[in-house]
């Protein structure tokens, strides 16, 4: 997934953008062109901050791509952000943006398109002016999409592909698990895709998808009255009515045994990431027990996790290690993840960080030993009191800004749930050890599992890991007795992998079409 915003000097104004996926309990309003109609979604939070925060966005998104079209929604997202509406061009919008501190932006995933930005009130209506001439009214010039769709394939081969092992892998894993799927690319598209996209077929998905039943209206601060009217009027007389915008989802290949993609690159460490299709949301009466049991396994940047103990702190193998039960790019570059990342199918993850490739074989098995004896032995009492004394305090620091708590709003609507902390918090009151040990045993497993590995050697490394010879761990300095000891189960682990499914890809291939 890219960030995609106008090229603007942020001084005072932090943009966090952020995208979400559609449909579970958004109320989307038919409206007649022209008049808003009173059923138009929108999430407000008016207050007395004199900073006003915008997310307007919309239930569609990559998984909607036609075939041989893939990442026409992206780009389109990103010619409305980072291109000229038909009154300014798009240089004229970054000098007229300046000296406001501000800017507009935009993010694409699976199933929902955001646009983001924060302005002072003294500034609104010049702002609003602004943005919704490059929302309702884009200029589509050809100089903004020949640039933008530049972007868009260098991102694929020079950012993703070239330059962040770790990201490349998750997103490999991404697109491996769904494969077939209507998630089964990258949301930027495909190199080839990209390639053979016109201006036209970027117009195209905006008249069919850019409607009015797929908008939903975010707005927090101290805007003045009506000003939310004002903008659902605008909608409704430059956006057609459409209809809402619904992917049907299959349900992902099914994984049988260890399946793998060895990534080719020539890259000093090898990166890891492994994981499976999960049937539950945060709407899941089970996501609460799931969401202590991510934090307990693999806290995001956090020291106190099981995985980055075993792995890290006492191994010393690399950076951490991190496990998700919902969709977290960009981990490499934040300590939380983004409000409006919901999807209707999510998958389990564990990204183990880079490790040196002597050891990348032994670390494969170590995050697989430690999945299994979590489900096999579940968490103990004093783990589940501590992980929940932590999430009952942390959960608080995933809305501490004014844009985080409107896109948290808006996923508490999507997902049909209270608001979000809470709700985390009056959940979290009421879980016992035997619900989440029994939500582990419903959900994890530890056998059928997609793995994605960035490394030098694949070739090697695919052998050596079909072979099933032990693969011991090389120290510099040496653990205590009874974590060598354990090193012994570890090393010779026994990975049950489908001959089948295992495969080594060249870099240059990845995202390609």
């Amino acid at each position: 997934m890219r960030v995609s915003n106008t090229r603007l000097a942020l001084i005072s104004v932090a943009l966090i953008l952020a995208v979400a996926a559609p449909g579970i309990g958004l109320a989307r309003g038919l409206a007649r062109a022209g008049k808003a109609s009173s059923s138009m979604a929108s999430v407000l939070l008016p207050n007395s901050s004199p900073l006003v925060s915008f997310r307007l966005l919309f239930n569609v998104g990559s998984a909607s791509d036609p075939k041989g079209k893939e990442g026409v929604g992206a780009l389109t997202a990103a010619m409305i952000s980072d291109g000229g509406s038909r009154a300014m061009s798009y240089e004229q919008i970054v000098q007229a943006m300046y000296p406001m501190a501000t800017g507009f932006g935009s993010q694409v995933d699976k199933e929902m398109i955001v646009f983001v930005g924060t302005t002072h009130l003294d500034n609104l209506q010049k702002y609003y002016q602004i943005v919704s001439g490059m929302l309702l009214d884009p200029g589509f010039r050809d100089d903004d999409f020949n640039r933008l769709r530049t972007d868009a394939i260098n991102f694929l081969k020079e950012s993703l592909r070239g330059n962040n092992d770790e990201e490349l892998g998750k997103e490999a894993l991404y697109v491996a698990i769904y494969n077939g799927h209507p998630y089964g690319h990258q949301n930027i598209g495909t190199v080839e895709s990209l390639e053979k996209l016109t201006v036209d077929d970027v117009k195209k998905f905006y008249r069919d998808n850019f409607t009015q039943a797929n908008f939903v209206l975010g707005l927090a601060g101290a805007y003045p009255k009506g000003f939310d009217e004002k903008v659902q009027s605008d909608v409704a007389e430059k956006l057609p009515a459409g209809a809402a915008s619904k992917v049907a989802l299959t349900q992902p290949e099914k994984i049988s045994g260890l399946e793998m993609q060895v990534i080719q690159k020539d890259t000093p460490a090898t990166a890891i990431s492994f994981g499976f299709p999960v049937s539950f949301t945060r709407s899941d009466p089970d996501w609460p027990a799931l969401l202590l049991v991510q934090s307990y396994f693999g806290q995001h940047r956090s020291s106190n996790s099981y995985l980055y103990q075993r792995l890290r702190q006492i191994r010393g193998l690399n950076y951490g290690d991190y496990a998700y039960i919902e969709y977290f790019p960009r981990g490499m570059f934040q300590f939380a993840p983004d409000p409006n990342l919901g999807r209707r199918q999510q998958i389990f993850q564990v990204w183990i960080r880079p490790v040196e490739p002597k050891n990348g074989l032994f670390a494969l098995r170590a995050g697989l030993y430690e999945l299994n004896k979590l489900v096999r032995n579940g968490m103990s009492q004093e783990d589940f009191d501590a992980t929940r004394r932590f999430l009952t305090k942390n959960v608080n620091t995933l809305t501490k800004t004014q844009d985080a708590q409107l896109g948290y709003a808006i996923d508490s609507k999507y997902y049909g749930i209270p608001t979000f902390t809470d709700y985390v918090r009056d959940q979290l009151s009421k879980l016992k050890l035997e619900d989440v040990n029994r939500a582990i045993k419903k959900h994890l497993q530890a056998e059928n599992v997609k793995i994605a590995v960035v490394t030098k050697d694949a070739e090697a490394f695919k052998q050596a890991a079909l072979e099933g010879k032990a693969s011991p761990i090389s120290y510099t300095s040496l653990p205590p007795k009874e974590i060598l000891e354990e090193d012994k189960s570890i090393e010779s682990y026994k990975l049950s992998f489908n001959p089948k499914k295992v495969e080594v890809v060249p870099v240059a291939q990845m995202f390609q079409k």
